[in-house]
């Protein structure tokens, strides 16, 4: 069996950058190796470099009134393919390989367009993997796939993403006929986009008139969205990735002043708004907690993007 017959094989690249990223139009250079433990004859070597996307969720079910309904979606964006070895003609298509460790080079390049950047979501995925076939004459081609670290570079020059923002919110405790003082926060963040890894700054204006102490709390929430084509049907996602919690916020106070950091973690993926089946929003939610009421929120929402966006704009030059 092939299995038996190839061993130890790799795909090796040449890194572009110390994230391993690749991106829109850049270049893949590398190679492939493998060991025989036998003679044997092969057609080719193939490389196939694609990228797609698909969604797929089902509603109902569980008994006869609530047939189950499926949803799904694909979309191609590319598939290139390409001979990395090919058999001698003047032996009806085959090449003959001594056993041990064969290596051979590739190259290749991404096309340009605005792809989506790679993605794993609870309902669908968007994918880009290099595929090595090694063909046999009578055999069934063995595969080997190799998923990419594939990034949409954002352009961070865009001033919204640099900007602060901002927001505030207020709520009035009731007991039965009696009304508190007022519970108000003015809450702002440096900037509209980080990367992941980075830490956000956030700094809350707190006023706690009422007899009620509140705590606060930063969440990071990601929100992931599927649709079929033409967006007929959807499926959404909610999915908490941090949280921090800040210093008791005491009753009958003002002007409570604070700064609360928030780590985006590094395994959170990018933000995805340009895939028709697909997005990936993120939001910073600043709460305050009140036993046996309501919590008092703001909400910010954010982009995850490959590159450290400046909160400062460049000098002009």
């Amino acid at each position: 069996m092939l299995q038996q017959t190839v061993k130890n094989f790799n795909i090796n690249f040449n890194v572009l950058n110390n994230r391993n990223t690749f991106s829109s139009g850049d270049p893949m250079t590398g190679h492939i190796s493998f060991e025989l433990t036998k003679e044997t004859k092969i057609t080719s070597i193939t490389m196939a470099l694609t990228g797609k996307a698909k969604v797929h969720w089902s509603t109902g079910g569980g008994g006869r009134e609530r047939r189950r309904r499926h949803y799904s979606a694909k979309l191609d964006f590319f598939n290139l393919k390409s001979v990395i070895v090919q058999g001698n003609s003047a032996t009806g298509g085959t090449a003959t390989f001594q056993p041990g460790t064969h290596v051979y080079p590739f190259t290749c390049q991404l096309p340009q367009g605005d792809f989506p950047s790679a993605f794993r979501g609870v309902h669908g995925q968007i994918a880009y993997t290099l595929t090595v076939g090694i063909n046999r004459p009578w055999h069934m081609s063995k595969d080997f796939v190799t998923e990419l670290n594939f990034v949409n570079h954002t352009d961070t020059n865009q001033p919204e993403l640099r900007a602060p923002l901002s927001g505030s919110n207020n709520m009035t405790l009731c007991c039965l006929w009696c009304a508190s003082g007022p519970i108000t926060m003015t809450v702002s963040v440096e900037k509209k986009a980080f990367i992941p890894g980075e830490t956000v700054k956030i700094i809350c204006y707190f006023r706690n008139a009422s007899s009620q102490r509140a705590t606060p709390k930063v969440r990071l929430q990601q929100k992931q969205v599927f649709y079929t084509h033409n967006k007929a049907h959807k499926r959404m996602i909610f999915k908490s990735f941090a949280s921090v919690t800040g210093q008791l916020v005491s009753a009958h106070t003002s002007d409570v002043h604070t700064v609360i950091m928030l780590t985006i973690p590094l395994s959170a993926s990018l933000s995805i708004s340009n895939c028709s089946i697909m997005d990936v929003e993120y939001f910073i939610e600043v709460s305050l907690s009140v036993t046996a009421s309501p919590d008092l929120t703001v909400l910010f929402p954010i982009i995850l993007c490959d590159t450290p966006v400046n909160t400062h704009p460049p000098p002009y030059l």
